[in-house]
């Protein structure tokens, strides 16, 4: 934890057990809001409810927003009815539809029925897209402007509506369908004459966002023009929300850790580790130990079928980890190279072959490069026989060559069909590699030393 967090719960507590709670919300009046929810996130709870209560109401849905999803549930069904109807209202309408989401019908039946009728409008507005949609991670909450307005008639309404608005930076001209018309910055605006039209002086080349448009396509076009906020238009081209980068991190690092746990061969979680059960971290990663453990047994029938030969030459047992790491690894590091590029969207399906051109190259390169260090090895190290150490080193180069073939066009073959590339990562595919492996392995042995 930071030192100055680490510092203020400190004080926190002390205010908190000699129960100065006047000269504590005086104090948290001073202090940042996402900090006074680092704070709080650390108390007990009976003292993070107590502390949520004394807050400055005009902090409270500010501070609220910034808490885990677990501490909100806990407090916002805490509270009396009018108190979590005001929360609910304050909050940004993405903020309170995150919110609701996650909590018993039951108990969003109940803050429904006590927050305000737009609150309730903004949030069904917000429930009916798809989840991971531009749609539900949008907010309604923005400064519209008309081309007929005049600078100072703009800047008047910003003063209105900017209180409640998630951003002001950038203001939409709309027109009498609520079309997207074009942008103004307030920065432009205040450096404008009063009596300029809004129509006259918009910037009209607008990139927007549809509503149906995945989240994770939102981030990369964030990331691509390097805008704070982006409006978020219908089939119309009406404007009905806009995102701004807040969002985009929070979804960055969603999409980064979903990505982390299918390459980790874990069904995905939205949990904190800490905050996820035992139970509950089981039933995400038995699934696929019990498909790889299954699979991984065509391995062991592999070398069972030539059982004979390693009798012969029990030495060729002792490659076999060597071998089938080696191509795991290879095998890996391309598919997390091209899973990474079609995230990014680097890499198309219809980049295939040059893509497969590539790995060729390279997984040759590695092969020998692999194969020479490792011959060196069997004859002055192993001090193995030239003929086993040929075997090695030829099933080294194929193997590495296999493995670098299947971990970069399987996610592509994945992409293709509709399945998530990073669910063909490290485990699935050493599984398969491994198995190759072994084929290739015995299959040399038996040409070459006639077994």
């Amino acid at each position: 934890m930071e030192e100055r967090i680490e510092e203020g719960l400190e004080i926190l507590k002390d205010y908190l057990n000699k129960k100065q709670y006047v000269k504590m919300r005086e104090w948290m009046a001073e202090l940042n809001v996402a900090d006074i929810a680092a704070m709080i996130e650390e108390l007990e709870e009976e003292e993070k409810l107590k502390v949520f209560r004394i807050l400055p109401k005009d902090m409270a849905a500010d501070i609220f927003s910034y808490l885990p999803i677990e501490v909100e549930q806990y407090i916002i069904t805490s509270l009396s009815d009018k108190e979590a109807g005001n929360i609910i209202d304050n909050l940004m309408a993405d903020d309170a539809t995150d919110l609701l989401e996650e909590m018993p019908a039951n108990i969003v039946k109940k803050l429904l029925a006590n927050a305000s009728q737009e609150t309730r409008r903004d949030i069904n507005h917000l429930l009916r897209y798809p989840e991971d949609s531009a749609g539900s991670i949008m907010t309604v909450e923005f400064v519209d402007l008309k081309e007929r307005h005049t600078v100072s008639q703009a800047i008047e309404r910003i003063r209105k509506l900017g209180v409640d608005s998630e951003t002001i930076n950038i203001c939409y001209v709309l027109d009498n369908q609520r079309k997207l018309k074009g942008t103004v910055a307030l920065r432009y605006l205040l450096l404008t004459n009063p009596d300029e039209r809004i129509g006259d002086i918009m910037h009209e080349n607008v990139i927007s966002i549809h509503t149906l448009m995945d989240q994770e396509e939102v981030a990369r076009q964030f990331q691509k023009y390097d805008f704070t906020a982006m409006p978020v238009v219908d089939n119309e081209e009406r404007l009905v929300g806009i995102i701004t980068v807040d969002d985009v991190v929070d979804i960055l690092q969603e999409e980064a850790t979903e990505d982390m746990e299918k390459m980790a061969a874990i069904v995905p979680s939205d949990k904190p580790y800490m905050k996820t059960t035992v139970f509950e971290i089981w039933k995400k990663r038995i699934p696929w130990l019990l498909l790889l453990m299954i699979s991984a047994t065509f391995t062991g029938k592999i070398i069972a079928s030539f059982e004979n030969a390693l009798s012969v030459y029990v030495v060729l047992t002792t490659f076999i980890p060597m071998l089938m790491d080696t191509g795991g690894n290879a095998g890996g590091q391309a598919s997390v190279t091209v899973i990474r590029g079609l995230s990014l969207n680097e890499i198309e399906f219809s980049d295939t072959l040059r893509v497969l051109w590539k790995e060729i190259r390279v997984s040759v390169l590695c092969g020998v490069t692999l194969a020479a260090a490792n011959f060196v090895k069997l004859m002055l190290v192993d001090r193995v026989s030239l003929t086993v150490s040929a075997v090695v080193c030829l099933t080294l180069i194929a193997a590495v060559f296999i493995a670098k073939i299947v971990g970069s066009m399987l996610p592509l073959a994945a992409k293709k069909i509709g399945f998530d590339p990073a669910v063909m990562a490290s485990p699935f595919i050493t599984t398969i590699v491994d198995a190759l492996s072994l084929l290739i392995y015995f299959q040399i042995a038996t040409w070459l030393l006639g077994i």
